[in-house]
């Protein structure tokens, strides 16, 4: 666990040290505002993102000597449409940069295209606008991503079992991604069935009902892959599911989703460094926007594989990253 904490803190110093060279460019007066535009401000990842966001700017304006603000104009549920007036009003409040991530691509696109038009630039993190005139994503290769939730899925399953896709918002393309790959994936175990995909609306009640009702429309599920933590961020499905039945691995490992692996409901979780979302993106925007530097077109991220067996060194790293709402119980685990 510790080499894994340590990429990810030398991912985010790699990409600051990229700031280091030419100038920066002309900002409005001596304030930077980045408008950070989310999928929904109830979803507690995109707060971690925020946080990170904003721990970064308050660090850069130090270091470049400039105000750096965040603008948060995430709405407080998913709507592509809200985001796409989100990105209108932060160039027309004449923010400087805009960082989003798409609920809906399509509905977006056009925004984030006019934004650029009007010399605002754009960067996506988490859920990528492909087809737009963004200049970065930062993010994980989400095939790739839903190719491990299955592999870890069916080591847990011992290969054999019916499962079931926890999808989210099906029209976002980076879960439509993840439910591509988490279905190629199966395809190299034969003694694994995916019965179904369930779509949800994004709120951890939500999510957790529709797992409730499918596991009790499908009795026979024993095993779900769950591209997003949404349901793990309450504890329904710890009283209603039982770790000798069903077994889960999901995406995400905040605070409130740790007490499943010490149940062992979902004795692997890959962890997300959402805190990760917002710091490295405000890096990359100020060294590309502000500074004139070159940035990678796809800044990768890599998922944290979070298990019994790191579960106290995952907490202290949730905590060292401004969590404030860690059991003391991981915290005092030992490394």
């Amino acid at each position: 666990m510790r080499s894994n904490i340590i990429v990810l803190t030398a991912a985010t110093l790699a990409v600051a040290a990229c700031g280091k060279g030419s100038g920066p460019s002309n900002a409005k007066g001596k304030t930077f505002r980045i408008a950070m535009i989310a999928k929904s401000s109830t979803n507690p990842v995109f707060l971690s993102a925020r946080t990170g966001a904003e721990a970064a700017a308050i660090e850069l304006s130090k270091s470049v000597g400039i105000d750096i603000k965040i603008d948060w104009l995430t709405p407080p549920e998913e709507d592509g449409t809200v985001q796409a007036q989100r990105i209108a009003q932060a160039v027309n409040d004449g923010d400087n940069a805009i960082l989003v991530s798409a609920s809906d691509a399509g509905k977006i696109t056009g925004a984030i295209n006019d934004a650029v038009a009007r010399g605002v630039p754009v960067m996506m993190f988490d859920s990528d606008a492909p087809l737009s005139k963004r200049f970065s994503f930062y993010g994980g290769d989400d095939m790739a991503i839903g190719h491990q939730v299955m592999a870890e899925l069916a080591t847990q399953m011992h290969e054999k079992g019916k499962v079931a896709i926890l999808a989210g918002n099906q029209n976002a393309p980076n879960l439509q991604k993840r439910v591509a790959g988490v279905k190629e994936e199966a395809k190299k175990y034969p003694g694994i069935t995916i019965l179904n995909t369930f779509n949800h609306i994004e709120t951890p009640q939500d999510a957790a009902a529709e797992v409730l009702r499918a596991q009790n429309a499908n009795r026979d599920i024993e095993g779900w892959a769950m591209i997003g933590g949404w349901p793990l961020f309450t504890q329904a499905l710890l009283n209603d599911l039982d770790p000798a039945k069903v077994k889960i691995v999901a995406v995400d490992a905040l605070p409130a989703e740790l007490a499943y692996v010490d149940k062992g409901l979902a004795p692997v979780l890959l962890a997300q460094p959402t805190y990760l979302w917002g710091d490295v993106s405000v890096r990359t925007i100020i060294d590309h926007v502000y500074l004139k530097q070159p940035v990678p077109e796809h800044v990768d991220m890599k998922l944290v594989r979070v298990s019994k067996d790191n579960l106290g060194a995952w907490a202290r790293q949730l905590k060292a990253w401004g969590f404030t709402d860690v059991d003391p119980k991981y915290l005092a685990l030992p490394k």
